[in-house]
C-alpha cells in the first residue's frame, strides 16, 4: 500500500468527524433558534400587533427595534409570530410529506401494479413547474392554513419517494432477504424488521430537507395571494405589504423579516446538508 492509499484512508475518519461535529453544532444552533422563535412567540404580548395611528411608520429604534408599519403595528412582533407560524406550517407539511413519500416508496417497491401508478403519479407532479403546481393546489383547495400545507404536501413527496423506492429495492435484492423469505417470514416481518431501519435514515434526511422548502413556498404562496390568510402576520403577507410601501422610503418593513426568514431557512438546510453527509458513506468520503 503506497503513501496516498494510507493518506485518503487516514482522511476518512477525520472526514466524517469533522461531517458529524458540523452536523451537531448546525443542530444545535438550528434547534436553539426553533425553540427561541417558538417560545418567544408564545410569551411576547400581542400589542404590537394592534393598530396604533399614533406610532405609524416609524423606523428602527429603542421603542420599536424593527419599526413599524404605515398602521402603527410593531415590525418585530409580527416578524416573530410570523416565524413561528412559518415553523407550525413547515412542520407539518414536512412530517405529512415525508410520511406520504415512505409510504408510497415502501408500497410502489413491494407491489408491482402499485409500483406502476406511483411511478406515474412521480412524473406527472415533477412534470408541473413547482410554483404553477403549488398555486393551482392550494387555489383549488381555497387557500388558508389547511389549503397550503395539502398543496406543499402534495407537491413535494415524489423526489423523496423516489428514493425510497430506490432504497427498498436494493435491501430487497440481497442474499439475506431472500434467505428470510425462503425461511418463511411474513412480509410484514420483513417490512418492520429489514426495510424500516435502513429507510428511516433517507427519510429522516428528506424530511429535515423538506422543512425549510416547505416554509419558503408557503411564504411564496402567501406572498402571491394564494397562501395563509391576509390577517395572519405570515412572512409572505408581510413581504407583500412591504411591497406596496417600499416606493415610500419604507425600508424596514420587508428588510427584517426577509433577513430573518433567510436566517432561519439557511440554519435548516446546514442541518439537512450536514445530515446527508453523515448518512451517506460516499458523500462523507468526498
Amino acid at each position: 500500500m503506497n503513501t496516498a492509499t494510507l493518506n485518503s484512508v487516514a482522511a476518512v475518519p477525520v472526514s466524517r468527524t469533522g461531517h458529524r461535529w458540523a452536523m451537531l453544532t448546525g443542530t444545535a444552533l438550528a434547534l436553539a433558534l426553533l425553540i427561541s422563535i417558538a417560545v418567544g412567540a408564545a410569551l411576547w404580548p400581542d400589542e404590537g400587533l394592534h393598530t396604533h395611528l399614533d406610532a405609524r411608520s416609524l423606523p428602527p429604534g429603542p421603542g420599536h427595534w424593527f419599526g413599524t408599519d404605515p398602521l402603527g403595528r410593531d415590525v418585530f412582533t409580527r416578524t416573530l409570530k410570523g416565524l413561528a407560524l412559518s415553523l407550525q406550517v413547515g412542520l407539518a407539511s414536512a412530517t405529512l410529506a415525508t410520511l406520504l413519500a415512505v409510504c408510497l416508496g415502501v408500497l410502489a417497491a413491494l407491489h408491482r401494479r402499485l409500483d406502476a401508478a406511483v411511478g406515474v403519479l412521480i412524473d406527472l407532479v415533477t412534470a408541473i413547474p413547482h410554483l404553477v403546481l403549488l398555486v393551482l393546489l392550494s387555489f383549488a383547495l381555497g387557500g388558508g392554513t389547511r389549503g397550503v400545507i395539502i398543496a406543499v404536501v402534495l407537491s413535494h413527496w415524489p423526489t423523496l419517494a423516489r428514493v425510497v423506492r430506490t432504497e427498498v429495492r436494493q435491501v430487497l435484492a440481497q442474499d439475506y432477504i431472500v434467505v428470510t423469505r425462503q425461511l418463511g417470514a411474513s412480509r410484514a416481518h420483513i417490512v418492520w424488521r429489514h426495510l424500516l431501519p435502513h429507510v428511516l435514515p433517507q427519510a429522516l434526511v428528506g424530511g429535515v430537507l423538506l422543512f425549510p422548502h416547505a416554509i419558503l413556498h408557503e411564504a411564496g404562496l402567501s406572498f402571491l395571494g394564494f397562501g395563509l390568510e391576509p390577517h395572519l402576520p405570515a412572512i409572505g403577507i408581510l413581504l407583500s405589504e412591504a411591497m406596496r410601501t417600499l416606493s415610500a422610503g419604507y425600508w424596514w418593513l420587508g428588510l427584517w423579516p426577509g433577513l430573518c426568514l433567510m436566517l432561519m431557512v439557511l440554519s435548516f438546510e446546514r442541518v439537512g446538508s450536514a445530515l446527508r453527509l453523515v448518512t451517506d458513506p460516499r458523500r462523507a468520503q468526498e
